[in-house]
């Protein structure tokens, strides 16, 4: 029996077993047995890894982020990705014009942001179909873009399909903590109320995974099952995801109101439905062929990545507003200022002088190594 059977009998077996506190240990069971065979299925060759690393990319990491687009052949990321970055992604009515990924580089508020043109991905590409193992996990946002007219059956396949690969979307690492131990048993302590697992699930998951001692504390409201199998299972990642709507069709009429005006541009689609998809957390209706509503686009990638842009002050002269020193939010402290320009600098520092949103007085503030910086920010470095 080939992996891809074992997952489906399993799956079948899990949806025809009804959850009560009498099969709670079995349930359990089957999810770990399941997340272990995707495991295998997505990364053969890794032995205790998986959970989606696959092929990965033989892209070079340029900009200070990187955004990849994931969407079913043909809906229009080639068009967006050749327009955005001016790089040359084949366009085409085929499916699986692109086959590899095409990297191209867009600036947005100073800051280069690359842009990854990723093969179309179909359903069952967890499984091994299409070009799936290319989707990256490595990524700091990724699109989706999907059909305008069929948007929410596209977004459960392909986030069914990510989620295979052990890409989270719009979530953060659930609060549990599963820390093993030589001996004692199993403990297990929660401060909030376990609605969704129960301790026999718990202990039926931890014995698939051979874990006979260990301390659980549980903290994330209404935890899972697959949030459990994800902590064990160590290798997920949780990157954050944006929705493309976008048709590509004929020009219309432009009206005065965006909204209006992208309903015009797509066959099918009226105002009331459209406000409807505005309604989709994290989505932007578009028209790429059209150029339409692209900004608002921008402004939510701008706004996903949470980076801080930070502008330089040489002594005596007025701040450097052209070329921002961009940082990622969580690693943008002075030192990280410093080494992003040159690593010595850090080293020389006496202190810096710092004016914005992280100062405390208007004049500026002087403030060392550790300093925390915000968006727009200016820092006078002195040296000793």
């Amino acid at each position: 029996m080939t992996t891809v059977q074992k997952i489906k009998e399993i799956e079948d077996e899990m949806a025809k077993t009804q959850k009560n506190k009498a099969t709670s240990f079995h349930l359990g069971q089957l999810k770990a047995k399941l997340a272990k065979l995707r495991r295998e299925l997505i990364s053969p060759s890794s032995g205790g890894g998986g959970g989606g690393g696959g092929l990965g990319f033989d892209v070079a990491r340029t900009g200070i982020a990187s955004v990849g687009f994931v969407g079913f052949p043909s809906v229009g990321k080639s068009t967006l990705m050749s327009k955005l970055t001016g790089t040359h992604s084949e366009v085409s009515e085929i499916d699986f014009t692109t086959l590899t990924t095409v990297p191209g580089t867009l600036k947005v508020h100073g800051a280069p942001i690359q842009i990854l043109d990723l093969p179309g991905i179909i359903e069952g590409a967890a499984e091994g179909r299409g070009r799936g193992k290319q989707v990256a996990r490595t990524c700091n946002l990724i699109f989706i873009v999907l059909d305008v007219l069929k948007p929410l059956g596209d977004k459960k396949i392909i986030e069914s399909e990510l989620e295979g690969f052990g890409i989270r979307l719009n979530k953060r690492p659930p609060a549990i903590n599963v820390r093993r131990k030589e001996k004692g048993g199993i403990a297990i302590t929660n401060t909030v109320p376990l609605t969704n697992i129960d301790q026999d699930e718990i202990r039926a998951i931890l014995s698939e995974y051979r874990i006979n001692n260990a301390d659980v504390a549980i903290r994330e409201p209404n935890a899972t099952a697959d949030d459990l199998v994800d902590v064990i299972e160590g290798n997920r990642v949780y990157i954050p995801a944006l929705y493309i709507l976008n048709k590509v069709t004929p020009i219309h009429p432009i009206s005065s109101d965006s909204r209006l005006t992208l309903s015009n541009q797509i066959d099918a689609i009226s105002i009331e439905e459209l406000d409807l998809l505005y309604k989709i957390p994290m989505s932007v209706p578009i028209s790429s062929r059209e150029w339409l509503n692209v900004d608002e686009l921008m402004e939510k990638m701008w706004e996903t990545l949470d980076l801080v842009r930070v502008y330089t002050k040489p002594r005596g002269l007025a701040p450097d507003y052209t070329q921002p020193v961009v940082l990622r939010r969580g690693k943008c402290t002075v030192e990280d200022f410093c080494n992003a320009i040159h690593k010595e600098i850090a080293k020389q520092l006496k202190y810096a002088i710092v004016w914005g949103a992280s100062a405390k007085h208007s004049r500026g503030q002087k403030v060392g190594l550790e300093h925390v910086l915000e968006d727009e920010d200016v820092v006078h470095i002195a040296k000793k």
